[in-house]
């Protein structure tokens, strides 16, 4: 989710689960050594709990990466070697270091003796030419050897060569099976599944299998789903019951970022999605799409926006539309 799940995103996601734990983008660990910290790890205390997810291969500098995020208070430290992008690799990190399970292990290693807080790692089933069960599980038999005890498995292949990004999401059959059998075969391992998963039944049904679920671009695309969390998977009382209400609940923290000098559209931009599939979700996204990007473009674009679906919502019609809380079922 590089160039995603930005501080704004989360926020925003925030707004509708307090449980859920949320993950930044990928940050390099040689950025975080050599760039702007603040920028790179910088996060608002609402958004908690909040992981950071770090790419790279050395065992030292990861480590030392690992101990910014402690410091900046993150709640876990990620190591990602799950992404096939082409600029990943050839930065050495991401899915490619699944053909070198011993460094990875080195890595992970590293980063825990630097640390407190849990460190875990994101990966493939395989890479290319790796589609034995054998490979998979000696990957993961390898890794924990490093003590790192959680894996959250994207149940697909990588194809580093031939396929795009995009193709990798999608291409590449999914084989939940696998995963299944990893959680089963080691069952002190926390096993937490992705890769096609978009409904909470989906997410439901897996639990039935590993101890956890990450939802990617559904969480994104759709993100009034969330809304459901705390109440279908921590048996929590739910707490909102209205996309609008999120709306009202966001003016405080654009407002604040507006007056630091932050584009609207790059909050709002992470927002398009919430009046998916409802009343009024197309006049959302239009509003948004054709006025935040506009220079000192404020609040009212989005007062604007929410505006719209209200009128939508109460346009008289020969069967009443639902209000937008009640037409999303998970």
């Amino acid at each position: 989710m590089m160039d995603w799940t930005d501080r704004h995103c989360r926020v925003f996601h925030r707004q509708m689960t307090r449980r859920a734990l949320l993950y930044t983008e990928m940050v390099t660990a040689l950025a975080i050594r050599h760039g702007d910290r603040e920028r790179l790890l910088g996060f608002d205390s609402f958004e908690q709990p909040v992981a950071l997810q770090i790419g790279g291969s050395d065992p030292k500098l990861l480590a030392e990466a690992a101990k910014w995020g402690e410091d900046y208070g993150y709640r876990e430290i990620n190591l990602n070697v799950g992404c096939p992008s082409d600029r990943v690799q050839t930065g050495r990190f991401g899915a490619c270091l699944m053909a070198e399970p011993e460094l990875v292990r080195d890595c992970l290693g590293a980063m825990r003796d630097a640390v407190r807080v849990p460190v875990t790692i994101k990966c493939r089933i395989g890479i290319d030419d790796q589609d034995e069960e054998e490979d998979f599980t000696r990957f993961v038999e390898t890794v924990m050897q490093s003590g790192v005890t959680t894996f959250i498995v994207h149940a697909r292949k990588a194809w580093l060569k031939g396929l795009s990004p995009k193709e990798n999401r999608e291409v590449p059959p999914l084989n939940y099976g696998r995963v299944y059998r990893i959680k089963q075969k080691h069952n002190h391992l926390h096993v937490v599944i992705n890769g096609g998963i978009d409904t909470l039944d989906a997410c439901v049904a897996h639990l039935e299998h590993v101890d956890g679920v990450m939802l990617g671009r559904a969480a994104y695309n759709t993100p009034w789903l969330l809304s459901e969390v705390d109440s279908r998977i921590f048996g929590d009382v739910r707490g909102i019951f209205d996309p609008l209400d999120v709306v009202e609940r966001m003016k405080p923290y654009v407002s604040s970022e507006l007056a630091k000098g932050v584009w609207l559209q790059n909050i709002t931009r992470h927002m398009l999605g919430l009046f998916h599939g409802m009343p009024g979700g197309r006049l959302w996204r239009r509003v948004l799409s054709e006025q935040a990007p506009k220079p000192g473009a404020g609040i009212e674009v989005l007062e604007k926006a929410a505006k719209e679906v209200v009128d939508r919502i109460n346009r008289p019609a020969d069967v009443q539309p639902a209000r937008p809380g009640a037409s999303c079922a998970a």
